[in-house]
């Protein structure tokens, strides 16, 4: 039986940045509202500041239509953000003191979900997703380049696989198992030609197949 080489790569490779980025807009301070006890309170933005003025907080609809809050250090310096996209798609984001993304959490339009987790250089290093038909993949990338270099998951079948990549992020190993049982293994060229495999085959006797 022919082996099927990269049967599984697109459910392991998650498109990066499906979650959003930092914030690219700056917001501007807030005038303090007067102390009085309101029922209800419409505005575009609302800005928290600590004691000193700082802004700690804001809430607002950005310019694309995306309803944000994002929340500061005492050095103004954006840590968290909570997104809802005018699409559905939604989004929790964590970054460090460069600014830098560090955790993202969310789903996309698409129905996919998942965590994505960063190195100190920016770079994208695991990523955990399921899709909308229940397919999971956790995919590990290449600290330096970012591209994919291992990948497992299961299919919404409940077939696993495991796929190794090279430096260029080509497929060159795949061991998988299928729905029946059957496991395989394929290796791959650099060009992504196979070059060997080890399919499971039944084995035939005088008395017939075992």
């Amino acid at each position: 039986m022919p082996h099927k080489k990269a049967w599984f790569y697109t459910a392991l490779t998650l498109t990066g940045g499906f979650i959003g980025g930092a914030l690219a807009s700056q917001f501007v301070p807030a005038v303090a509202m007067a102390a009085k006890h309101v029922r209800k309170v419409e505005a575009e933005q609302f800005v928290l500041v600590d004691h000193n003025g700082t802004r700690r907080a804001t809430l607002q609809i950005t310019s694309r239509g995306m309803s944000d809050l994002a929340m500061y250090d005492a050095q103004g310096r954006d840590r968290a953000e909570f997104r809802a996209a005018n699409n559905g798609g939604g989004s929790v984001g964590f970054y460090g003191e460069d600014g830098k993304q560090r955790i993202l959490i969310g789903e996309a339009r698409s129905g996919r979900r998942g965590v994505a987790i960063y190195g100190s250089n920016g770079k994208q290093l695991v990523n955990l997703s399921v899709t909308e038909s229940n397919q999971a993949s956790l995919t590990l990338y290449d600290p330096i380049t970012g591209r994919a270099r291992a990948g497992l998951g299961v299919a919404s079948g409940g077939a696993p696989a495991l796929v190794l990549f090279d430096q260029n992020g080509k497929d060159r190993a795949e061991l998988h198992v299928l729905v029946d049982g059957k496991p395989g293994l394929a290796l791959a060229n650099e060009s992504g030609k196979s070059i060997a495999g080890l399919p499971e085959e039944a084995s035939t006797t005088a008395g017939g197949t075992q």
